[in-house]
């Protein structure tokens, strides 16, 4: 299947990145695991954040001769799951792995690949100040911690001003609030000659309900989509998000084929469910503006999907002591805002715009994503995690995309087997 760039850039989860380094290792930051010496990295293919990546080891590398890291892009391969999956079990895998897709890391852990981050020495302390109250969201079903919540990317509603106005619309004060209002504005567009008022991906992967279904659930409801090891997308709201996407489709405001490009960036659709990063890959190509996922009824969103990515450090990595060492100074104050003004992502710390005050002054496009990003919904850490989403998007695509069926049952028989999936 081709991607678009959306797909490319937004479900990054699937291509990002990480670390290698020697051998042997456990669970543990314990128990001797404290070893000081080289390490290896492995960072995103997104060739802003592999610029990051090289300045930021370079610093390293200048103050610790001693305790070099040398880093890399990820291996290619069909997936960067796959091959992290594959490295943990020959026994080679990364030290740290800057982007790990937090869905990922349950069957990291189960594969006992990765480090608990808080039996460092004050290791928790330093989650908890840093990430604040988002941090619960990250926990391991054991209650501890095997990733460093590093950057978010929150979602929102990109919409083209010059198709709004195209159509009649006012392109300042868009009408999208509500459902019912996202209808009648995707009406009013696709009447006025656009293609599509929208176009998420139609396709089953199981990320892609991350930027369609969920970001709308998390803004409904401010849950998760498992919590406390019971599904929660059955519920009425859970029913009534997936409804007005079912209406979207069957009306033909929304496409139910794979577009072979970027159909915003290329003017097919007028609005796309992205995060911050499509500030600076659409720029002045797009005049755009940007406003909240809408609720049932206009109520504040009580959060949006976060599409974060973490740092995972890895039970084959000898010098964990320097490992844990290098991931504080990747996620200081200063390397996180050498990260947002290089990138434009999210660093994961509390009131981001009080800590950067002089950027999002200069950079104004930004700060109402920086706004959204304290209050973040993050995709469960449960046991199967990637088999949850697959059942869950399985019953999506079939009752809400192509409309076959009920989605109220369909989601309650996909509940039942998340239930069963989530307590193994």
């Amino acid at each position: 299947m081709k991607k678009t760039l959306l797909t490319v850039l937004s479900a990054v989860a699937l291509t990002v990145p990480l670390a290698a380094c020697g051998s042997g290792g456990s669970d543990s930051a314990g128990g001797g695991d404290n070893a000081h010496g080289p390490i290896t990295v492995w960072y995103s293919n997104n060739a802003q954040e592999v610029a990051w990546g090289k300045s930021m080891v370079a610093s390293w590398n200048a103050a610790h001769p001693d305790e070099k890291v040398k880093a890399q892009e990820i291996p290619a391969g069909k997936s960067s799951e796959e091959v992290i999956g594959a490295a943990i079990t020959a026994g080679n895998a990364p030290c740290l792995i800057l982007n790990t897709a937090p869905a990922a890391v349950p069957g990291f852990q189960k594969q006992g690949g990765l480090v608990a981050l808080d039996d460092f020495p004050g290791g928790k302390k330093y989650l908890e100040e840093r990430t604040g109250e988002r941090l619960s969201q990250y926990a391991s079903p054991d209650g501890k911690y095997y990733q460093m919540p590093w950057k978010s990317n929150p979602v929102m509603i990109f919409y083209n001003k010059d198709l709004f106005k195209k159509a009649g619309l006012d392109p300042e004060h868009p009408k999208l609030s509500t459902y019912q209002d996202f209808l009648k504005t995707s009406r009013t567009l696709v009447k006025g000659g656009v293609h599509a008022a929208i176009w998420p991906a139609p396709t089953s992967e199981f990320y892609q309900s991350w930027f369609d279904f969920y970001p709308l659930f998390a803004a409904q409801t401010g849950k998760q989509l498992v919590e406390d090891g019971k599904a929660q997308f059955a519920s009425p709201d859970g029913v009534k998000a997936a409804e007005f996407w079912k209406t979207m489709y069957a009306d033909h405001l929304a496409p139910n084929e794979q577009y072979n490009g970027d159909s915003f960036a290329d003017g097919k659709a007028a609005m796309a469910i992205v995060g911050p990063w499509a500030v600076s890959v659409y720029g002045d190509k797009v005049k755009w503006g940007a406003v909240p996922v809408p609720t049932a009824t206009g109520a504040e969103a009580k959060g949006t999907f976060s599409d974060e990515k973490s740092i995972g450090m890895f039970t084959a990595c000898k010098n964990k002591g320097t490992a844990w060492d290098v991931l504080k100074f990747a996620t200081s104050k200063e390397q996180d805002g050498k990260l947002l003004e290089a990138t434009g992502q999210m660093p994961m710390r509390q009131d981001l715009p009080a800590a950067y005050p002089d950027y999002f002054a200069s950079h104004p496009d930004y700060k109402t994503f920086a706004e959204q990003a304290d209050h973040t919904v993050e995709a469960p850490n449960v046991p199967n995690s990637v088999e949850i989403w697959q059942t869950f998007r399985d019953a999506y695509t079939k009752s809400v995309i192509f409309g076959k069926g009920d989605v109220a049952a369909a989601f309650r028989e996909a509940a039942g087997k998340v239930d069963g999936l989530a307590k193994q």
